[in-house]
């Protein structure tokens, strides 16, 4: 789903404003980026809490890609059914993201009871 997120990023910044190259355009896309970034660099940790701290990243970066897309909306870069559909996917992954986090952390906490 964050990849899916990302590209349709990726083709609708490609109309918007050359004046935006370096403004809005690099943002979104850089936070939209650190959200599949984030949960493949965590995928490789070896311990849950870990784990879980780097899916709490990439819910922030989701929470960063939210705010440009209001910022795109509000400067008409998307309109309003563009931004409506962002959000429902964003919704939807970052529901997905916090299930997952509370589920590392109630892993991290019965491994460390094993111990």
């Amino acid at each position: 789903m964050a990849r899916k997120i990302r590209n349709d990023i990726y083709s609708v910044t490609q109309h918007f404003p050359d004046t935006e190259k370096y403004g809005v355009t690099s943002q979104i896309r850089r936070s939209s980026n650190a959200i599949s970034d984030n949960l493949a660099e965590g995928s490789g940790r070896a311990s849950a809490s870990d784990r879980a701290h780097f899916t709490n990243i990439a819910y922030s970066s989701a929470l960063e890609t939210i705010n440009q897309l209001i910022t795109c909306f509000d400067q008409g870069y998307i309109n309003e059914e563009q931004y409506e559909t962002f959000r429902i996917e964003m919704d939807e992954l970052m529901n997905k993201l916090n299930s997952y986090y509370r589920y590392q952390l109630k892993k991290s906490n019965s491994v460390k009871d094993r111990f």
